[in-house]
């Protein structure tokens, strides 16, 4: 496939992972793009689209439509292209086959600048990640069409598209990082709560006491099952436990025998 003359969903993750240069070269005829007929994975991705799809129409009761329709827009300076793999109703459907190990939420990151390109282009509210994972699970996701975060990412495709236009090499460009928080996924953001004092400091609490939690039940689990089915109390100097009427045990230390 020839990729020069536009910008496309995949180039979009490319530019934001910073890997200008490759692209650069691609973009401006220096170099041809990967050959991806011996790629295993983009090859079973390919292969196992359609039963992908169809596992989605089943789940979801419908009727996809639009299958690889292609969209060209022209968006600032940069020439776009994307070819959706279906729609659903008004909104977008990408089939994606990941491995075992992989996370729907990984899924998500990596593909962001993709999923925001072909929804910007079809002028959708959002897009269906319809995933397979290995051979025995499948999921889906509704990621929101986001446009502050689009805007942000076609400034940097834009300073990219730049160096193509002028047949300048990028050399040692720095991309930015946008943030993916405000971008709901089946209709739930992230919160960065690194200013809020009170959760910090919760947070170094539950840190901090991790290990003596886990010692703390492991201990209580202990104590319990050293009470005999037919003693209603063990004890000893720092604690006892006594078994109610309903025959649950119940530990107490000392001071709080005290304070009662």
């Amino acid at each position: 496939m020839k990729r020069t003359g536009f910008i496309g969903g995949s180039d979009c993750v490319q530019i934001m992972q910073g890997k200008w240069l490759e692209l650069w070269q691609v973009k401006t005829g220096r170099a041809e793009s990967d050959d991806l007929s011996n790629n295993i994975a983009v090859q079973l991705g390919s292969w196992t689209e359609s039963f992908n799809l169809s596992w989605f129409e089943k789940e979801f009761k419908c009727i996809l439509k639009n299958h690889q329709y292609e969209y060209e827009k022209q968006i600032g300076s940069v020439p776009a292209k994307g070819t959706i793999d279906a729609m659903h109703n008004a909104e977008v459907v990408e089939a994606k086959h990941t491995n075992n190990f992989n996370t729907m939420d990984k899924l998500t990151e990596y593909y962001m600048p993709q999923i925001q390109l072909y929804a910007h282009l079809a002028k959708a509210d959002g897009i269906y990640l319809s995933v397979i994972f290995g051979n025995s699970k499948w999921e889906s996701a509704y990621v929101g069409y986001n446009e502050k975060y689009f805007d942000s990412m076609w400034a940097v495709v834009s300073d990219f598209w730049g160096y193509v236009i002028r047949n300048e090499e990028p050399i040692a460009v720095n991309t930015p990082s946008i943030s993916l928080d405000k971008i709901s996924v089946d209709n739930m953001v992230k919160r960065d709560a690194s200013n809020d004092n009170h959760f910090i400091s919760r947070s170094h609490d539950y840190i901090e006491n991790q290990e003596a939690a886990r010692v703390f039940e492991v201990s209580k689990e202990d104590l319990k099952n050293m009470v005999g089915s037919d003693e209603r109390e063990v004890y000893c100097d720092l604690l006892s436990i006594k078994r109610d009427k309903r025959g649950a045990l119940r530990i107490t230390t000392r001071k709080e025998n005290k304070n009662d």
